[in-house]
């Protein structure tokens, strides 16, 4: 029972967030190094886009991390790091971008996409149900014919 403990407890501790923050990267102070790993989780990852900066192993994501370092060694408050890294990178490299004109698009590209595509699909409907009201009716030639290949016989 011991045994299977400890490896759930491995498991568990595996299956964590990875981290690709490099030992030689990390602060001597605890507490500016946790505030460093706290806006970690704010800032994206410009190459993996999915993955923040603590995250991925990307040499741009290394950099990230080492301007946000020297930012806060420097003396910048957790705003003034992140308003430096926005200023070079733009709002793209934050993984919850402001609402505000620049992002505008960004926040209500999914919303205009679904409308776009309700729009799509009701005209089609309304071109496919109105093609559907203007067929004619089979002659009485046509029905004859219909009636003879049904049954199996040759037509013309």
């Amino acid at each position: 029972m011991r045994r299977f403990l400890c490896a759930l407890a491995g498991v568990v501790v595996a299956a964590g967030p990875a981290c690709a923050v490099l030992p030689s990267e990390q602060l001597h102070d605890p507490k500016l190094e946790a505030r460093a790993r706290h806006i970690g989780d704010e800032l994206r990852c410009v190459v993996c886009q999915n993955e923040t900066i603590d995250q991925s192993d990307a040499p741009l994501a290394h950099d990230l991390r080492v301007i946000l370092r020297q930012r806060l060694i420097a003396g910048d408050t957790d705003r003034q790091a992140i308003d430096y890294i926005v200023a070079r990178y733009g709002h793209f490299v934050l993984l919850k971008p402001p609402f505000e004109t620049q992002t505008l698009l960004l926040w209500l590209g999914p919303f205009l996409v679904l409308v776009v595509g309700a729009v799509g699909l009701g005209l089609m409907a309304r071109s496919a149900a109105r093609s559907d009201d203007q067929t004619a009716p089979l002659t009485p030639e046509e029905m004859a014919l219909l009636r003879r290949r049904l049954e199996g016989e040759e037509g013309p």
